[in-house]
């Protein structure tokens, strides 16, 4: 009996993966995805709170993250902050990151990208990572090939 009901959870999993699959290449097909991405390298200058993100002028995302995602940042761990569709053509992404530097001091700084979004799945990742020449966290916004 205990091995039905197992049998039985394993394919409830197993179906509800691929409709959450599904669901995502209905919502976000591939040739019209846009995905941003957020990753850290190191965080000694920098301890982030939040990013606003807006595409083309209109908000389309802000995240405030806790102490935990975080650190998770800071371990090489990379968060999706944005999933969604834009038409081709040429698009203006700006970030908005916030959170304190060195000494406590309150950071806000922006990165912007304007990029071209042809046919096909499009990723971008907001960097942050310390410039130790500066003492300074540097904000990065770049295209994954």
């Amino acid at each position: 009996m205990d091995q039905q009901v197992q049998g039985l959870k394993d394919e409830v999993l197993d179906l509800n993966r691929e409709l959450f699959m599904l669901e995502e290449e209905l919502l976000f097909p591939a040739n019209t995805q846009v995905a941003v991405f957020v990753s850290m390298d190191v965080g000694e200058y920098f301890a982030l709170d939040s990013v606003q993100l807006t595409l083309d002028g209109k908000p389309v995302s802000k995240y405030l993250y806790t102490e935990r995602e975080a650190r998770a940042l800071n371990r090489g761990g990379v968060h999706r902050l944005y999933l969604g569709n834009l038409k081709a053509g040429g698009h203006e992404l700006v970030a908005i990151f916030t959170g304190q530097g060195s000494h406590e001091r309150d950071y806000r700084r922006g990165a912007t990208l304007k990029f071209e979004k042809g046919i096909g799945a499009k990723f971008v990742e907001l960097a942050i990572s310390d410039r130790a020449s500066k003492m300074q966290p540097e904000f990065m916004v770049r295209e994954w090939e």
